[in-house]
């Protein structure tokens, strides 16, 4: 397998940076990082995947990682239609954690023809509202205490207090105790949200406006739809929906994990990958 870094230039001066390893063969991956990651939390699944002979694909969205954020309005889901132009994908397995999984069914419903599977991880949906369904979106004590306390830092303009409540929410799980996942690991979480923080970027940057929530049901990919037990857990049943809601899809509940299963264990996501590509 070969390791590359790209770079793919976009119309208005940007360029988004990835890496592809490179297999003989096999069919393309593209990893699609959370809204507090960049693509390196996929390094270690990527590593365990190099003897699979898949084509690896990860790239960081503007405002994370390499890439800069948007100074021109820009949509993620043309970027990442540029991305697999780039390296030659007709059709990807589509692998998506949280805003990367709304990613992927924006693409999946706005382009079925380049989509082979998706699997979702903990994902967001374009347009998700509780609005009209059975469920409410309800905010738990735990939950609650870390983001009150995160608005706090934010205006404080603490950016390491803000980094330090954000691994909590996201890596920890809010109903675990903090620093449950530690080490390099911890530190590599940190480094990816301190970036972001820094670089200003926000959830709605590159929104290209779809309501892909009320129109999951046209979805045609096969897709494994999965979500930790230990992420924040208002956002539990809306995972559940979400499977419920897609016409091809399997639900499945990740034990002992929170939002970011590939820092937690990244043997899991690459058994999950594998699952994905025997869909496809």
């Amino acid at each position: 397998m070969t390791r590359e870094r790209f770079e793919v230039p976009r119309p208005d001066g940007a360029v988004l940076v990835g890496e592809r390893r490179t297999g003989t063969g096999g069919p393309t991956v593209v990893l699609l990082h959370a809204g507090v990651a960049d693509r390196r939390i996929g390094g270690e699944t990527l590593d365990l995947l190099e003897d699979d002979r898949l084509d690896l694909v990860a790239y960081d969205r503007r405002g994370y990682g390499e890439t800069p954020r948007a100074t021109t309005a820009f949509t993620h889901l043309e970027d990442l239609g540029a991305v697999l132009d780039a390296v030659g994908a007709e059709r990807a397995v589509v692998v998506g954690n949280s805003m990367g999984g709304a990613l992927a069914l924006d693409l999946a419903l706005t382009a079925p023809q380049r989509v082979a599977s998706v699997l979702l991880i903990g994902a967001a949906v374009s347009g998700m509202t509780d609005e009209g369904e059975a469920i409410d979106w309800t905010m738990d004590g735990a939950s609650g205490a870390v983001f009150s306390a995160l608005e706090r830092a934010e205006q404080a303009g603490d950016l390491e207090e803000q980094v330090r409540l954000e691994l909590h929410l996201w890596l920890d799980g809010p109903t675990t105790p903090e620093g449950r996942i530690g080490g390099a690991r911890r530190e590599l979480a940190a480094d990816m949200n301190r970036r972001i923080l820094a670089a200003g970027t926000t959830g709605g940057d590159g929104d290209a406006g779809l309501d892909t929530w009320h129109r999951l049901g046209e979805v045609t990919a096969p897709v494994l739809a999965t979500w930790g037990d230990l992420d924040l857990p208002p956002d539990l049943p809306f995972y559940a929906l979400t499977a419920e809601k897609l016409a091809h899809a399997e639900a499945r509940v990740l034990e002992g994990v929170a939002h970011l299963p590939s820092l937690e264990r990244p043997q899991l996501v690459a058994d999950l990958i594998r699952e994905a590509v025997a869909r496809a």
